[in-house]
């Protein structure tokens, strides 16, 4: 018997066993998980070759313009063959992050202006090299200039990041035009298009509309996905400073924003932030509330709950008609420190944008950064891990996501109701499950908005589901639920709802909701729903919610734990799921210490574990950038991984 047909056999027996245990009839097999349907390819680039993809672009004959962080162009000639061929097209830019193509020519942002490459002798080389748009500069090295984008009358859009000088606690806008969305035209002219911006590495163009992805810092609680509108402020107010000029369409200030905001919660003149201990017991405000007396605030149309939905998220693209199956007209977004792809669904309600985050594809070598669609319908996917670690081990590359036309079964969408939330599906389900309420669990939670670098989840509440209808084709539930909460996150898991076809497990059970309204309409009756709750059902408490501020660990495991010294390779999972990876390596600096060096303090494990879920930044002056509060890692992991630590002493 071959491996695999053995590891199978297994697999049902056990599957045989706990069936038997349950009293359910079904199939004994394992339920398919997403690399059963997505398969991730690598594409070779010849030997010597650091791509570092900043930027992603297919050109009208399949090939593939892809530039790097180190200042070069490539255009990869049949990209999708075994052996695809790389031809440098320009080198010597400055940090190139992001490239378009437009009639005949590649556009892109370097990090002080949107450069147009032509090759006019066609040799296959760019030999004029023009300035669309040159911006400020201060030197700053973190002054990163994103894009661009091809707004449908044929226009720009680049984004730029705030600077970060040394010592202080906070980004700020050192030069006019940082932490902001520039519109650009064809005959350079710039006008100032919204702000509120601090790392703006992930710029989409969805339906004609621009959105950007920002990553969790000062005053940005976690990643999320804002619509920027013309005059919209998202969230960072570095960029207010420049909001006094005649240009500006927003009209807020930074000393506003400082009004309403706790000192305790604040920075000081200089930057300098509070420390952790001394905001215990301050007020705080949410975006939610701050918004009625800032009407240019933007909330995110998705909060993309850090540690669990990336922790340094970047490209937004829409899936075209007739790709990924059930999936098309949905979005992905890419994740740097995670190596991964999530997907969201997006509706309008009250004419605001809203919806949900679920998790996709993940195992990419690298960190993902850029995504563009090939021709056979299949996404490259471009890559780069420098100064920022991800959970794939490699620090660059190019690799492409292959669909192989099986269906996953999957939430689809999720909608807001009046009462709850509709989930359809990819396929139907098995309604005996479906149709109990201990299928399903919802919780809601929100951020704080304060200087601090992010914020825990705050505010938490379980919410009971009350009812659910299922429909006659078993494509769609609709759940009824107490204590829907307007701007908040709902985290909604479905861990008890199995397929009618071979009872399988959904791939990913979890989506988390952000309801920026409460549509109107009309609520279903009591008597129109199912309120059956198996005994014997898993409870569907939310797996990996930010609302478990701590995973109470069983005496059991723990006692597990005492016994052996776990070793790199059974806490290695841990490490990448909890995104410990991104920041930290065994034995060198990255964004954050060593985990030897972390060792060398002879904390107790359970001291680690505290500091995991509630980190002292003081603790390690010499980094840049404070760990957040990681309350959802589950103590139990928690402790593993700290009593692995440990024994790196």
């Amino acid at each position: 018997m071959k491996n695999r047909s053995k590891k199978n056999f297994w697999r049902a027996l056990f599957a045989v066993a706990v069936f038997a245990g349950t009293g359910i009839a079904a199939q004994a097999q394992e339920s398919p998980k997403e690399e059963d349907f997505f398969k991730i390819m690598r594409i070779s680039s010849p030997e010597g070759t650091l791509l570092e993809v900043g930027g992603l672009t297919v050109l009208p004959n399949g090939d593939v313009g892809v530039s790097t962080r180190r200042g070069d162009i490539f255009i990869v000639e049949n990209p999708t063959s075994a052996r695809p061929h790389f031809r440098k097209f320009a080198s010597g830019l400055h940090e190139v992050l992001g490239l378009a193509y437009k009639d005949g020519a590649l556009y892109c942002a370097q990090r002080g202006e949107l450069t147009k490459l032509t090759d006019t002798n066609n040799d296959g080389k760019a030999d004029l090299f023009q300035t669309v748009y040159a911006w400020p500069l201060s030197g700053n090295y973190h002054e990163y200039s994103f894009g661009p984008k091809i707004a449908p009358d044929g226009s720009f859009f680049v984004s730029t990041n705030l600077g970060f000088p040394p010592s202080w606690w906070h980004a700020i806008s050192m030069v006019p035009w940082r932490g902001w969305l520039l519109h650009i035209t064809e005959d350079g002219k710039m006008e100032p298009w919204a702000t509120g911006l601090r790392s703006p590495a992930g710029l989409g163009m969805i339906d004609g509309e621009v959105f950007y992805s920002e990553n969790q810092g000062d005053w940005v609680a976690s990643g999320g996905i804002w619509h920027l509108k013309k005059g919209t402020f998202a969230a960072h107010p570095g960029g207010l400073r420049w909001s006094n000029r005649p240009e500006s369409p927003v009209k807020m200030t930074i000393e506003q924003i400082h009004a309403k905001v706790d000192p305790r919660n604040d920075t000081d003149a200089r930057g300098e932030a509070v420390k952790p201990e001394n905001i215990e017991g301050a007020k705080f405000n949410t975006m939610f509330e701050l918004k009625k007396d800032f009407p240019e605030m933007r909330l995110p149309a998705v909060w993309l709950p850090h540690g669990i939905m990336g922790i340094s998220n970047s490209e937004i693209l829409k899936i075209p008609d007739g790709h990924f199956g059930p999936f098309e007209g949905q979005l992905l977004i890419g994740d740097q420190g995670q190596s991964k792809i999530m997907r969201v669904m997006l509706e309008k309600v009250n004419d605001e944008y809203q919806g949900a985050v679920i998790d996709f594809r993940s195992g990419f070598q690298s960190g993902v950064l850029r995504m563009a669609w090939a021709k056979d319908r299949s996404l490259f996917v471009g890559e780069t891990n420098r100064g920022w670690g991800s959970a794939g081990e490699a620090n660059e590359g190019l690799q492409r996501l292959v669909w192989n036309n099986k269906v996953p079964f999957e939430m689809r969408t999720v909608r807001a109701m009046p009462d709850g939330f509709e989930i359809e599906f990819t396929m139907p389900v098995d309604k005996k499950s479906a149709e109990d309420l201990a299928s399903y669990a919802v919780e809601s939670f929100s951020y704080k908005y304060h200087a601090v670098y992010g914020s825990p989840p705050v505010n938490l509440q379980k919410c009971v589901v009350k009812g659910v209808k299922v429909s006659d084709d078993g494509m769609k539930a609709r759940i009824v639920v107490d204590n829907l909460r307007q701007s908040y996150i709902h985290t909604i898991s479905l861990n008890g709802v199995r397929a009618k076809e071979n009872y399988y497990e959904l791939v990913h059970p979890t989506a988390y909701y952000t309801l920026n309204n409460i549509p109107t309409g009309q609520k279903l009756a009591m008597g129109e729903v199912s309120t059956k709750r198996s005994a014997a059902a898993k409870t569907g408490s939310v797996a990996n919610a930010p609302a478990r501020a701590t995973a109470k660990a069983s005496t059991a495991k723990q006692a597990a734990a005492s016994k052996k010294v776990p070793t790199f390779e059974d806490v290695k999972p841990l490490l990448a799921k909890n995104t410990c990876t991104a920041c930290h390596a065994a034995d060198k600096k990255q964004v954050g210490p060593a985990f030897k060096d972390i060792a060398k303090r002879k904390y107790t494990s359970k001291q680690i574990v505290a500091l995991i879920h509630n980190p002292k930044p003081e603790n390690w002056p010499d980094y840049a950038t404070p760990m957040p509060p990681m309350p959802q890692v589950p103590t139990d992991e928690a402790l593993k991984i700290a009593d692995w630590i440990n024994s790196l002493q």
